[in-house]
C-alpha cells in the first residue's frame, strides 16, 4: 500500500484501552508501527508521522504543571499499558529516525470530534445524551478538536523537523467544565456534582472488579478513574509556533462532535 507513497500517516491503534487486553494494545500499537516502519524503508517513504498520544508524557511532577514535549512518561507499564505502549512506539520512531527514515511524532490530547465512532472522546456526549454523566471527576484535561489534529497532522508533514515531537492540544479544561459545555450542546443535564480525590480513588478498585466479573464491554475503568484526579494540562505552544496550528476550543470540539453525530444518526 506504500508503494509510489511520499508520505505515511500512522494513525493506526487501539485507544480505547479500557476496552482491550494489554496483549492487544501492544501488538497493535508497538509491533504494528514497527511493520509500518520496515514498509515504509522498503517503499522509499520521504517521511512518516506517527499519531502518538499524551499518554506517553505521564504524570506532572507538581500541580498545575503543563506537560510539554520535553516530559518523560512516569507511570509503570501495568498502571498504564496504552501509555507505555506509545512510549515504546515512540522509541521505535527514534530508531528509525537514527537509522536515516525521516519521520515526526505528533501527540494529540483528548480528542473529539467528527468521525469517532469508537466513542472514544464521544463518550462524553454519548453519556451526556442517555444521562449517565451524574458527576464529574475533580482533575481536567486537555481536549483538541478532531479538525485541529487532521490539520495538524498535514501541518507536521510539511512543517515539522525531523525526529520532533509536537503536541496537539486545543484548551485545557476542568471535566466539569467540559461536562457541563457537553451538557449545553447536546442539551442534557450536567454533571450533579464533583466527586472528591479520595473517594474516587477508591472507587476506581470496585470499577475494575466489577468489569472482572460482569459481562459486555465496560464503560470506564479503574485506570480511567485514577487518571480523573489529576490535571492533565498540556503546552501545545510549540505546534503552534513552528507548526502554525491553529487553537481549537473544546466548546468548538463538542459541536462539531455533536453535529456529525446528529448527521449520521449516531446520537
Amino acid at each position: 500500500a506504500m508503494q509510489g507513497c511520499d508520505w505515511v500517516f500512522h494513525a493506526a491503534a487501539i485507544s480505547q484501552y479500557w476496552r482491550n487486553s494489554p496483549e492487544v494494545i501492544y501488538t497493535v500499537n508497538v509491533e504494528g508501527t514497527r511493520a509500518v516502519l520496515r514498509a515504509a524503508r522498503e517503499c522509499g517513504v520521504q517521511r512518516v508521522v506517527y499519531t502518538s498520544s499524551v499518554g506517553a508524557l505521564g504524570l506532572p511532577d507538581s500541580p498545575g504543571e503543563l506537560l510539554d514535549e520535553t516530559h518523560g512518561f512516569n507511570l509503570s507499564n501495568i498502571r498504564f499499558p496504552y501509555g507505555h505502549s506509545k512510549v515504546l512506539a515512540e522509541a521505535a520512531i527514534r530508531e528509525a529516525v537514527a537509522g536515516g527514515l525521516d519521520a515526526v511524532i505528533v501527540n494529540p490530547a483528548t480528542v473529539i470530534g467528527q468521525r469517532d465512532i469508537g466513542f472514544v472522546g464521544g463518550e462524553f456526549l454519548r453519556a451526556a445524551r442517555k444521562g449517565q454523566a451524574v458527576f464529574a471527576p475533580p482533575g481536567g484535561m486537555g481536549i483538541v478538536s478532531a479538525r485541529a489534529v487532521g490539520v495538524g497532522h498535514v501541518l507536521a508533514v510539511e512543517r515539522g523537523r525531523k525526529g520532533e515531537r509536537y503536541i496537539l492540544n486545543g484548551e485545557n479544561i476542568s471535566y466539569r467544565a467540559l461536562m457541563d459545555t457537553v451538557a449545553d450542546v447536546v442539551g442534557a443535564r450536567g454533571p450533579w456534582f464533583t466527586m472528591p480525590g479520595p473517594v474516587l480513588q477508591g472507587g476506581a478498585g470496585l470499577i475494575d472488579l466489577w468489569n472482572r466479573v460482569q459481562k459486555g464491554t465496560p464503560l470506564v475503568d479503574g485506570t480511567q478513574a485514577r487518571l480523573g484526579r489529576y490535571f492533565l494540562y498540556f503546552d501545545g505552544s510549540k505546534a503552534a509556533r513552528e507548526l502554525g496550528l491553529p487553537q481549537s476550543p473544546a466548546h468548538a470540539a463538542v459541536e462539531e462532535a455533536w453535529y456529525w453525530y446528529q448527521a449520521h444518526g449516531l446520537l
